[in-house]
């Protein structure tokens, strides 16, 4: 696969190792001998919340402002997460930055992004009302905005976790879940340039599926609505670029249901001892549903576990 001319560089994922805050980086991996063996497939977690965010974005959002040496007031939507990790490194670099998140986004991550100097503006009833939003905001107002999925930054920093699961020696699979396609796309840079042969598999929840409709179609699906409790991926407008940088990456695509989704939550609690939020967990179950690699090593990372005590009382207990 000759991949020189895609938009995501394998030498400048290798470069945000050098610049992205060390508390991002080399986050744990390792066999769950619990699940491998309920499974039949050897399975490696990768957690990705154990860091002061608590998710994986932290890596792109940092390495962003690393390269953009932005000092002026920025402005992008979240569902939470990319929020939080903007106000991390916007904090750290002393960058004004406004964050527009829906009206129904967890309150959690919407205290945490405040607590972390972020100005958060609730607009709308889902994350692509709160981003067209921002996206008017920063244009009316001569503003950066900033794209998570489409800053080809937040990809490679991301990608920096595909470097780390290279130690993984024999992988047959890695599934990952999708929301906006920074995580997957960085991901799958790394390994079908260096370990071609390992399957890149994009997850999503059923209820918010318009980027794999989009890959199997052709053409951008857009949709009314999401109806998934996956709002970290609960994505109904797909970022057209990362469509395209996708393409050449992906080599399965799976769906979940919520109930599948609720059932991997609670075995990451019984079995791993963590609590994750449902977009970390749908490679989880994926692994669980379709059974596609029993016998082999796959991976899958936990990517976030930002939970209100409320939705732990009704999620997990």
């Amino acid at each position: 696969m000759d991949l020189s001319k895609h938009r995501i560089k394998l030498d400048r994922i290798f470069k945000a190792t050098k610049c992205i805050d060390p508390v991002f980086l080399h986050s744990p991996q390792f066999n769950c001998e619990p699940l491998s063996t309920l499974l039949g497939t050897e399975l490696y977690l990768k957690i990705e919340t154990m860091n002061p965010i608590r998710s994986f974005k932290g890596r792109g959002a940092d390495f962003l402002l690393h390269e953009a040496r932005i000092r002026d007031e920025i402005v992008c939507a979240s569902a939470g997460n990319f929020g939080q990790a903007m106000a991390y490194a916007c904090r750290k670099g002393r960058v004004p930055l406004t964050v527009f998140a829906a009206e129904t986004a967890n309150q959690l991550k919407i205290d945490r992004m405040r607590a972390l100097g972020a100005t958060v503006v609730l607009y709308g009833s889902d994350f692509d009302s709160a981003k067209e939003q921002a996206r008017l905001h920063a244009s009316k107002n001569s503003l950066r905005f900033v794209e998570d999925g489409l800053d080809v930054e937040t990809a490679e920093g991301a990608g920096t976790i595909g470097l780390e699961l290279l130690q993984i020696r024999d992988l047959k699979a890695v599934l990952i879940p999708v929301g906006n396609g920074a995580l997957f796309n960085g991901i799958a840079r790394v390994f079908k340039e260096l370990k071609p042969d390992v399957q890149m598999v994009a997850v999503q929840a059923s209820g918010a599926p318009a980027m794999i409709e989009s890959l199997q179609t052709g053409e951008v699906k857009v949709h009314k609505e999401v109806t998934t409790i996956a709002d970290g991926i609960g994505v109904r407008i797909p970022v057209p670029q990362a469509l395209e940088d996708m393409r050449p990456l992906v080599d399965h695509m799976l769906l979940v249901s919520e109930e599948e989704i609720l059932d991997a939550m609670r075995s990451v609690l019984i079995h791993v001892g963590l609590v994750a939020e449902p977009s970390a967990v749908v490679g989880l179950a994926a692994i669980k549903k379709y059974n596609k690699w029993t016998g082999g090593k796959v991976a899958t990372i936990i990517c976030g576990g930002n939970l209100t005590e409320s939705q732990v009382k009704k999620w997990l207990i």
